[in-house]
């Protein structure tokens, strides 16, 4: 069988004649790129049956292949509460929470480093399809601080939470604060409703949303705190930098 990334740009490129004249890389990493590219970038829509399987089994062992961590091998730091320093799509846990924009469907900008546009990138185009439903359901993009809840499809987590956290353009006000808290207590909340046992947080609204890091990590612990003591679940938060572990680290201790 013809190589599986292969296949998949060459259907990729094949759906929009703009691409006639573009070739394909011969590097392995390239061609990742131009695979990512070319689905950051492309409509919600069906895809053919035979592209879903080869992506499914592609995108899996990718991430099979970068190494998956089960969230329950992972040591509490307290009652319902677990640090964790690495990829958010190599986690296998009940919910992962992706920090979506208001449009839900994903970051456009192609190999994007955010954790929209990896959480997109490696559940597969299903994704994107189904977040483009729900907003056209409820007929207006997604307000800040609530939550929606979609399939993973290939990712080793059950469920993804989507969340739009708050824009910081300037001085952090209360507002900020307040729909900062509301976000994840609408995902906490949601899991629930759901029966969902374990979610994983990432840094919500820190990234180019600007919110401050150790100020939205305080909002977070105190919020989780207060929700685990309620409920029956476990909290994995999630970080990527050794700046974000050591603000965390420091809260949990």
């Amino acid at each position: 069988m013809k190589d599986k990334l292969v296949y998949l740009i060459e259907y990729l490129l094949g759906e929009d004649p703009s691409y006639e004249s573009a070739s394909i890389p011969q590097g392995k990493e390239e061609r990742f790129d131009m695979f990512r590219s070319l689905v950051n970038v492309r409509p919600p829509k069906t895809a053919g049956e035979e592209f879903l399987k080869v992506q499914d089994e592609f995108l899996q062992d990718e991430i099979a292949a970068k190494g998956i961590t089960d969230a329950a091998d992972l040591s509490p730091r307290e009652k319902g509460i677990k640090l964790w320093r690495g990829d958010i799509t190599t986690l296998r846990c009940g919910a992962i929470v992706n920090a979506a924009n208001s449009g839900m469907t994903g970051c456009w900008q192609p190999c994007h480093a955010c954790i929209d546009n990896c959480i997109h990138t490696y559940a597969g185009v299903q994704l994107r399809l189904e977040c483009a439903k729900i907003i056209k359901n409820q007929g207006s993009e997604e307000p800040t601080g609530q939550a929606k809840l979609t399939k993973a499809y290939n990712l080793p987590c059950k469920y993804i939470l989507h969340t739009v956290g708050p824009i910081v353009g300037g001085v952090l006000e209360e507002t900020h604060r307040l729909l900062l808290k509301s976000c994840y207590i609408s995902c906490l909340e949601k899991a629930v409703e759901h029966s969902i046992d374990s979610v994983a947080f990432c840094c919500i609204s820190t990234g180019v949303f600007g919110f401050p890091q150790k100020e939205a990590a305080e909002i977070a612990v105190d919020t989780v705190r207060g929700f685990v003591k309620q409920h029956d679940i476990d909290v994995i938060f999630n970080v990527f930098t050794a700046k974000d572990y050591d603000i965390y680290d420091k809260l949990l201790k």
